[in-house]
């Protein structure tokens, strides 16, 4: 019967399509990882990996193993949780994926007080893209998302921590900085700059672009919000941004600064997703509650849902 360690090699090697970083990965010498899949074919009687100078390709056979060794795996983190939460509530290391537009501006507003009443807790933090970070909690290299709602999926659970408002953010000499608040009319003809397309605040945006007769700029998406930032202050265009980010980056800038958008005010609804047979799915409920607590007394930007 394979190893557990044999299958962790291969899914290392299904995702990376290269084994020396399949090796460094598993932090195992390539030559090592070799042998134990060599070893493992041998075991199953089946090729898994097609090997040749310029590329690492699974076999039909070998992809449909990972998929399965993926499985295998999480269910059996899934039993070393159980055990843990078993000995101590609130203990142990919870693997978070955040959305890059969400992470830096969120987690400090957090991290601090909920180290201070759970000091035995971590948190390993990994920034992506939706798209991939869905995909890392279904195949349980994630525990829990910090995720912009809605989250489709059979085995996913949510729930809605907070509704986070987009703010127009312009240069300080722009003629819509004189105003105290933008008028959706007044957004017409401007050009709007974003995050590139795989984000979800690009497709929030691209529609409140069609809504109001903005144009949307393709000719320089952007790869982070400090990006835009900094090409808003240049006069490349204007934009739309979460509150959140605001109130990190732009409220103390004298080269940027923002307005509401008048009603109806668009916002991103920001929750907590995981699998629902996740072993801390009652741990996971109360540290939504613990947050929100939170959040109510250090981010008045937001509006904290129940």
């Amino acid at each position: 019967m394979p190893t557990l360690q044999q299958l962790r090699y291969l899914v290392a090697i299904a995702d990376t399509l290269h084994f020396h970083r399949a090796a460094e990965r598993a932090h195992v010498t390539q030559p090592t990882l070799s042998g134990q899949l060599k070893e493992l074919e041998a075991k199953l009687g089946v090729q898994l990996v097609e090997r040749s100078r310029a590329r690492v390709v699974l076999t039909p056979t070998g992809a449909q193993i990972a998929a399965r060794a993926r499985s295998v795996l999480r269910d059996v983190a899934d039993i070393s949780e159980i055990a843990k939460q078993g000995q101590r509530r609130f203990s142990g290391t919870i693997r978070v994926g955040v959305v890059q537009s969400l992470g830096s501006y969120l987690l400090p507003l957090v991290i601090p007080e909920l180290h201070a009443s759970h000091p035995n807790l971590k948190l390993y933090v990994r920034e992506g893209l939706a798209a991939d970070l869905l995909g890392r909690i279904d195949d349980g290299a994630l525990d829990l998302l910090f995720f912009p709602l809605p989250a489709a999926g059979p085995d996913l659970r949510t729930v809605r921590l907070f509704r986070e408002p987009l703010l127009v953010v312009t240069a300080t000499d722009h003629p819509l900085a004189a105003r105290t608040q933008v008028a959706r009319d007044d957004l017409r003809g401007e050009s709007i700059l974003t995050l590139e397309p795989g984000h979800r605040l690009h497709a929030q945006v691209k529609q409140i672009c069609a809504d109001t007769g903005a144009r949307l700029s393709l000719d320089y998406e952007a790869t982070s919000l400090d990006t835009i930032r900094q090409m808003v202050a240049m006069g490349l265009g204007i934009s739309l941004l979460p509150a959140l980010y605001v109130r990190s980056e732009v409220t103390q800038n004298t080269l940027v600064t923002s307005r509401p958008l008048a009603g109806p005010v668009p916002f991103r609804s920001i929750g907590m997703v995981w699998r629902k047979t996740a072993p801390r799915n009652d741990e996971l409920v109360e540290l939504a509650q613990i947050l929100r607590r939170i959040l109510r007394a250090n981010a008045p930007e937001v509006t904290v849902i129940d």
